[in-house]
């Protein structure tokens, strides 16, 4: 079985956060169970020049780096704080600027962070139309958590990290690592 590449991509602009937390989290697991390496990055990251870009080639070098790994990703791990019950504006904007084949086929698992349980279906009502649309292939099982599921920054929740899990051992599947293959917590 050869090292996958999991790449995780935060909707947060400050840190340290639990969405970012909680996508290493994910990220982590299946690139421990492909036998993989993940990277973690923020919309942060993308530097000063996402803001103001309205085409890929006004984006900063760091942020062309960033777009290269996304499309030489095996599996993306997205996930979004949540705003007025959707995503984050720059998170958004970012990929708005790819281009619309940019994810097709490709293992998404769809995570997001919120206050309360008011805004669960964010994951269903916006982050999965938006990946929809790229095409990519975002697993059945989505995760929400809310302030309640950490503790000092750190993912508690044994219900979360169940349906984690169950992401996981879907995008597993999807890019052909057997079921056999056992998960860390």
């Amino acid at each position: 079985m050869s090292a996958k590449l999991v790449l995780g991509i935060s909707g947060n602009i400050s840190r340290p956060s639990k969405t970012r937390t909680f996508v290493e989290h994910i990220a982590g697991q299946v690139a421990l169970r492909s036998n993989g390496v993940s990277h973690i990055f923020d919309i942060e990251d993308l530097g000063p020049s996402l803001g103001q870009a309205r085409q890929l080639k006004e984006l900063e070098p760091t942020a062309h780096n960033l777009v290269e790994r996304i499309a030489a990703a095996d599996v993306l791990v997205v996930g979004s704080p949540t705003y007025k019950g959707s995503y984050t504006g720059l998170f958004k904007h970012f990929f708005d600027l790819l281009d619309p084949a940019a994810l097709r086929g490709k293992p998404v698992i769809l995570t997001a962070t919120g206050g309360g349980e008011r805004h669960s279906l964010i994951v269903e009502h916006q982050l999965r139309p938006l990946f929809g649309f790229f095409e990519a292939l975002t697993m059945p099982t989505a995760i929400y958590a809310t302030n309640r599921d950490f503790a000092d920054g750190i993912l508690v929740s044994e219900t979360i990290r169940a349906r984690a899990q169950q992401a996981v051992a879907e995008a597993c599947r999807a890019i052909g690592i057997p079921e056999n293959v056992s998960l860390a917590a």
